[in-house]
């Protein structure tokens, strides 16, 4: 049996080695401390590994796609020259059709040829007028018998009213003198339009011409035997020409006596005309009017050439797009659309006149339509889109206002 004193031996001992193996422990724990440094939380250092990785390796399928930014261009109403293009042929102002006037007489001289220019009065070409001549002569000799007898019968007139109130001549003797004083009057009147007559065909037997003008057309030759009627020469009066423009109907309507118009000359020449005559009906079979057009008398241009022109009728309002933004595929022009849902449509569209950079849009746009202005061959129909702001995004070409023809 133990004793009290061994008891508390013990029991000192084993306190003494339990605290050696806690202070041990610690110590140990300090030094593995010191030479091992903790790791950070994993929540901290997971956010920038992530991040690392996402910046070299491409997004999943699952990420959400990049919507593509544009710029839109909206139509706009612009005023733009009326012009109205036309086809036509060059024609003489007047062409004056010159005549022999007389019967029978040979021409003796053509003094006039083709492409001549003459004044009025100017001789073109002279008959022969000996047999007027003579019959002139023989006219003027009967005239002065009938003067002659005239002048007889007034005499003798005169005597028989002076004896008539003293009975010196009866009654029936101063009815006959004054029945051959009328008669000798008679006579010298006929006699007086035969010498006219014979002096004007003598005139006539000179050709002359009626005005200023171009010779465009000479039949007459030297030693023909000319018949009243038949055509000697044909002129252009005054040299000037101009264009008959055959017009569609609904387009005549816009055009006005005064307005200016250019006409394409074969040689690429620009010649200024202006409208003076607007047919007042339109033909039923080709439902086009005509529209006469003065020339400058200086122009290279010929009677009788087909050419085309440009006729400036006013203005008119159009809706317009830059030409950029249509796309045109086999004969179909299309712009691709943002609709309310920002999402793109293609729309066939019809034009019109194209001016500068710009193009007509006859329909179905309205000046609300936002028309795709980037981007146009790489965004296909369906594909969402966000609208830039007007000041990102890149300037369109403004429209330019139109200058009047000249």
């Amino acid at each position: 049996m133990r004793s009290p004193e061994h008891s508390d031996l013990t029991f000192r001992f084993a306190r003494r080695a339990a605290l050696l193996i806690a202070l041990a422990s610690a110590l140990i724990s300090g030094v593995v401390a010191q030479t091992h440094p903790p790791a950070e939380a994993p929540a901290k250092s997971a956010v920038p590994e992530r991040s690392n990785k996402e910046s070299t390796t491409p997004p999943s399928s699952s990420a959400e796609p990049v919507i593509p930014q544009v710029a839109i261009v909206r139509p706009k109403q612009q005023s733009w020259p009326a012009a109205v293009d036309a086809q036509g042929n060059i024609q003489p102002w007047q062409e004056i059709h010159i005549s022999a006037e007389v019967d029978g007489l040979r021409v003796n001289s053509v003094l006039a040829s083709l492409g001549d220019v003459v004044k009025k009065g100017q001789v073109l070409a002279r008959l022969n007028s000996a047999s007027v001549e003579a019959e002139l002569d023989s006219a003027t000799a009967q005239l002065n018998e009938a003067k002659a007898a005239q002048a007889q019968a007034a005499s003798t007139l005169e005597r028989a009213t002076r004896l008539a109130p003293s009975g010196g001549i009866s009654k029936q003797e101063l009815t006959l003198y004054e029945t051959q004083k009328r008669t000798a009057d008679a006579r010298y009147s006929a006699a007086l339009a035969l010498v006219k007559k014979q002096q004007l065909r003598l005139e006539q037997a000179t050709i002359g011409a009626p005005d200023d003008g171009v010779i465009s057309s000479r039949t007459v030759v030297e030693g023909a035997i000319v018949q009243t009627g038949n055509e000697l020469f044909r002129m252009i009066r005054q040299g000037r020409l101009q264009w008959r423009a055959e017009v569609p109907g609904d387009l005549l309507l816009r055009v006005a006596p005064g307005q200016e118009v250019l006409v394409k000359s074969p040689l690429g020449e620009a010649i200024k005309g202006r409208v003076r005559q607007v047919s007042p009906t339109i033909d039923v079979a080709t439902q086009k009017g005509a529209v006469f057009v003065d020339l400058p008398t200086d122009s290279n241009l010929k009677a009788g050439l087909s050419v085309s022109g440009t006729l400036n009728a006013g203005k008119r309002q159009v809706l317009a797009l830059p030409a950029s933004v249509i796309r045109s595929r086999n004969g179909v022009e299309t712009v691709l659309t943002v609709n309310q849902d920002n999402r793109i449509e293609i729309v066939e569209i019809k034009t019109g006149e194209r001016r500068d950079k710009f193009v007509e849009v006859l329909s179905p746009l309205d000046e609300k339509t936002r028309v795709l202005a980037d981007k146009i061959d790489t965004l296909t129909p369906g594909d969402s889109v966000s609208i830039l702001p007007r000041a990102a995004a890149p300037a369109a070409p403004a429209i330019p206002a139109p200058t009047p023809a000249n």
